[in-house]
């Protein structure tokens, strides 16, 4: 039965500074945190006094906590929120702001830090004094995360200049500026860093995800521009298999290789939606956010917080409730965060994006712990677009991703601005006031909830070797397939999992006729899992299906299995 969780919970979210729907609340809240963003960008930023054109500052609070640095990583997410917003079209008036960070980078990339010089890891270096001066004091350093989400940043502006024909702004300014994050990243990926939260020296879950992301998108601008792109794309595919080895076989990707804590933590919330690629689908590989890796992830993430703050008691066991870094955080008390909530409703409204764009849902044994929370008795299978499941799912879904805009919404206060925490007590603002993440963590759950979708980035139809560490469990099937073909035919396979391509026929894999008229292929696929899949013939580039219905089988828990079929 479908359960009626989001009612309650817009009727205890009724009484709100701004508005009584969440409609009505981003209607208010966007211009707001859109200003506020602004107001953070020297030189012209009201509230970035002091910081030089291009620096975004990461709060103009200076006292309990001081935050009147320039993060990497903070400005980095920002401007990939500005960049895409022109390239969108959404916004063209911050081509300035634009122009100016380049120029910014360009000079922060330079400056001799306590990590090292640009040549020896002054990349790593987290953060900087706004005049552009190095920040000299005691820190967590290096953070390997900040160098990969600046590149990423400008190789999306890069690709649209030279879409727009402005090649020689790109190989003479962004190219130079990119080619030294990619170096750093290629070089140093496999090192120890601290993580987002500037507290745990170890790999890192979310620096693991934007390195791979980078490095990728690096390798293809280079060969667009000529440049040499080999160690990009090999260090890519390195970088991807080791983002396999986080998962932990409870149910969740473990945040820190290091740090001693459960390792269920907004890290791999923040991973999922900056990886996203609506070309991608669910893929698990690349923890999209309809994968079923994320979405189990996300539940242990959120039921995470359900007891340890005041705020939520009385929600109920699946309702939207407020959440934080981690459920072991002790900064300031350990609070909610208003940009952690709002990744919990953005990787939502993604993951809604695409299986309205693919036309139907896949339960399998790892998200079926996500689908439960909206109806107890979905069973795994496959859940097409025209069926009352999917329509029942999809709208319970984006009614819960709507919730946790709605607790956001009931502790942002009448002015609309946004702090780093709220409190877990009362919901009163807490840390520091005004911070720039947060109000492009609202901007970007609020264009999600509107089906904005970023560029792709290169996601769609990657695979790891077999060789990779992968703690899912798997096993390993063999289809067998008699059918007879014509010289220079192939039987293919393609499925409802990304190790059968999601049925991409471009991404299809080819069998084997060493026993010719059977074709066969092993692939090693989740255990436990309901699976569809359909056999395809390709023939000088056409390609032609077997008839209906999908063929299915349920992969058993461990080991192998063989499915013997006859093309129809």
């Amino acid at each position: 039965m479908l359960r009626l969780l989001v009612l309650s919970c817009f009727l205890l979210h009724s009484a709100w500074a701004q508005s009584s729907t969440v409609v009505g609340y981003i209607a208010i809240e966007s211009p707001i945190a859109k200003a506020g963003l602004l107001a953070n960008i020297g030189p012209d930023g009201s509230l970035s006094s002091g910081a030089k054109s291009g620096v975004v500052i990461a709060s103009p609070f200076t006292s309990n906590p001081d935050y009147l640095y320039t993060w990497t990583r903070d400005s980095s997410l920002v401007f990939k929120l500005i960049i895409d917003q022109y390239t969108l079209g959404l916004d063209t008036t911050v081509r300035s702001h634009i122009d100016n960070f380049v120029e910014a980078e360009t000079i922060i990339q330079q400056i001799t830090n306590p990590s090292g010089t640009v040549s020896t890891g002054g990349l790593g270096e987290p953060k900087f004094n706004i005049n552009e001066t190095a920040f000299t004091g005691a820190w967590g350093r290096p953070q390997r995360d900040g160098p990969a989400l600046r590149s990423t940043a400008l190789i999306t502006w890069a690709n649209y200049l030279l879409d727009e024909g402005n090649t020689s702004y790109v190989t003479d300014t962004l190219w130079p500026i990119i080619k030294l994050d990619l170096d750093y990243v290629a070089e140093y990926w496999n090192e120890t860093t601290y993580d987002l939260w500037e507290e745990v020296d170890s790999s890192s879950f979310f620096t693991t995800g934007v390195q791979q992301r980078t490095l990728r998108q690096g390798a293809t601008l280079a060969s667009t521009l000529g440049e040499d792109a080999s160690n990009y794309s090999t260090q890519a595919d390195n970088v991807l298999c080791f983002q396999q080895t986080y998962w932990n076989t409870a149910g969740y990707m473990t945040a820190n290789t290091g740090g001693g804590r459960s390792g269920k933590d907004a890290n791999t919330v923040l991973t999922s939606i900056h990886l996203f690629d609506v070309d991608a689908g669910c893929d698990s590989i690349t923890f999209q956010p309809c994968s079923d890796l994320a979405l189990s992830n996300l539940v242990y993430y959120i039921d995470a917080f359900r007891s340890i703050y005041t705020i939520n008691d009385g929600l109920g066991s699946t309702a939207a409730v407020a959440t934080g870094r981690y459920p072991e955080d002790v900064y300031y008390d350990g609070n909610p965060w208003y940009l952690t909530t709002l990744a919990v409703a953005e990787q939502l409204y993604d993951s809604l994006i695409v299986w309205d764009k693919q036309g139907y849902l896949n339960v399998t044994s790892f998200s079926l712990v996500f689908f439960q929370t909206f109806d107890d008795s979905i069973e795994e299978g496959v859940y097409e677009s025209g069926s009352i499941t999917f329509t029942n799912l999809t709208n319970a879904i984006s009614e819960w991703a709507d919730a946790f805009v709605a607790i956001v919404a009931e502790y942002t206060p009448s002015s609309g601005n946004l702090s780093e925490q709220y409190s877990k007590t009362n919901g009163s603002q807490v840390s520091a006031e005004d911070l720039t993440w947060s109000y492009a963590a609202a901007l970007t759950a609020f264009s999600a909830r509107d089906g904005v979708t970023p560029a792709t980035w290169g996601a769609s139809g990657l695979t790891v070797a077999s060789s990779c560490v992968r703690a899912i469990n798997t096993a390993a099937v063999t289809f067998n397939v008699y059918a007879t073909t014509v010289w220079g035919e192939n039987i293919y396979i393609v499925g409802s999992v990304s190790e059968l391509a999601d049925w991409d026929t471009d991404n299809a894999l080819i069998l084997s006729a060493d026993d010719y008229p059977t074709w066969s292929i092993t692939v090693n696929l989740p255990a436990s899992t309901y699976i569809e899949y359909k056999y395809i013939r390709i023939y000088d580039g056409d390609v032609t299906w077997e008839s209906d219905p999908n063929m299915n089988i349920t992969t058993p828990a461990s080991g192998t299995y063989t499915e013997n079929d006859t093309w129809r």
